[in-house]
């Protein structure tokens, strides 16, 4: 499959510089009963680049767990340290409310202060206070989120983390690295050849992936903190399908080295490769369980693509997906209890969710040409790329399948998503 793509290396990138063209993120579906929640404007955000209020209802609103309340012009404007008109806000019918405030220091930098308030119950629920540069705004805005859906629902949220994906503009690839609502993306590698399948680190500094740059498939990691990269697998043949180890000690490949498309176990730095599996089949895509105990991987050594898991360090096989004849690309949730993969169904190619312990699968999309899907950190949502009207793009969809995102981007195909770790 990845060799139908062409080859010739045009620049290696260090971690700098905007890019053109932002992806733009549209709520295609909702949940039904969503918290309407109101976040006032900060006083002070004015003297920052991004609207720190603004940034955090986009946030929870794009979870499709929480609905906006308008906020009208007051003054003074309320801050965290107002007193709260609980019947106010009851009647604007907010059950949660977010005051705060940005305060520059004298050494230039600033503070963003805030509280979340349960009107419902008329009870302050927390708060904290953040110092920042100017640089920082978004990162903190997406902090605050953070907070706010982790008390409001009592799991992590995932709006500081990171995302990476390929846009593929005329005859370049690109290798972007942007922020959770698509926003700050930076190039981590162009090049007039294809780049495939980036896989995070762990810690979150660094990818592994796939680029064509030398004529053939080679497995790099790539350092997101200096722009270095070095090779970790360039064996004859094929070199492909990167995975890492839940403690970043090992990657999982896909080598051709010896005949075919086998597992292979190495070190992020190349040494100690140790084959996993013997299999008259083809074995490829393996990504390891949460508690690094299994890889589950693509194989057709039954006959037709299907997803199997063995032991991490090598050994017996067992088949995991059974209905239809064609299931790849899968993708565990952090908890281990849910698989993520491509099926195929009546000729279309859509995400789908498997819980490993009721064994009950769910069809998560409408489309017909899903790939690459990628969980969220806290197994909320499933970034996954697909096809629309020619044209690839990215999609988000709930583990439940009723909030669906679509991720466009003005010019260019994008594809290969990879959802990031929480931050470190």
């Amino acid at each position: 499959m990845v060799m139908r793509f062409f080859l010739a290396l045009l620049a290696v990138l260090a971690f700098s510089g905007a890019a053109r063209a932002q992806l733009s993120i549209e709520i295609t579906g909702a949940g039904g009963q969503r918290l309407p929640i109101a976040i006032a404007p900060f006083p002070g955000e004015a003297s920052l680049p991004a609207p720190i209020a603004a940034i955090v209802r986009a946030d929870l609103e794009r979870s499709g767990l929480f609905r906006g309340v308008e906020v009208p012009p007051m003054v003074p404007q309320p801050t965290e340290a107002s007193n709260v008109d609980f019947a106010e806000w009851r009647s604007r019918l907010a059950d949660a409310l977010v005051l705060g405030s940005v305060v520059q220091r004298p050494d230039g930098r600033f503070e963003a202060r805030f509280r979340l308030y349960d009107v419902v119950k008329q009870a302050p629920l927390g708060g904290i206070a953040y110092t920042l540069t100017r640089e920082q705004a978004r990162a903190t805005a997406h902090r605050i989120a953070d907070y706010i859906y982790e008390k409001l629902t009592g799991e992590k949220g995932v709006f500081s983390t990171r995302i990476a994906y390929v846009v593929k503009r005329g005859n370049r690839y690109e290798l972007q690295i942007a922020d959770a609502d698509g926003a700050g993306e930076e190039t981590a590698l162009a090049s007039f050849e294809p780049i495939i399948s980036p896989a995070w680190a762990p810690d979150g500094r660094r990818l592994a992936y796939v680029s064509f740059e030398n004529k053939k498939p080679v497995v790099y990691v790539h350092s997101l903190l200096d722009g270095k990269r070095h090779v970790a697998a360039n064996f004859k043949g094929s070199n492909s399908a990167p995975a890492w180890s839940p403690d970043g000690s090992k990657l999982a490949v896909a080598l051709s080295r010896d005949g075919g498309s086998q597992l292979f176990l190495l070190n992020p730095d190349g040494s100690g490769v140790r084959r996993l599996a013997q299999s008259a089949g083809i074995d490829t895509e393996p990504v390891f369980s949460p508690d690094g105990q299994y890889l589950y991987f693509t194989s057709d050594r039954g006959g037709s693509p299907q997803i199997y898991r063995m032991p991490a360090g090598g050994g017996e096989a067992q088949r995991v997906t059974f209905e239809g004849s064609y299931n790849v690309s899968p993708r565990i949730s952090r908890d281990g209890r849910k698989l993520a993969y491509i099926a195929r169904n009546n000729g279309k190619f859509q995400a789908t969710l498997l819980d490993l312990t009721t064994r009950q699968a769910q069809i998560l999309t409408d489309s017909d040409r899903d790939e690459s899907p990628s969980i969220a950190p806290n197994g909320r949502m499933i970034l996954l790329a697909t096809v629309v009207g020619g044209r690839g793009i990215l999609s988000a969809v709930s583990s439940d399948g009723r909030v669906k995102q679509r991720l466009t981007m003005s010019a260019g195909d994008v594809r290969e998503p990879a959802w990031g770790p929480f931050l470190q």
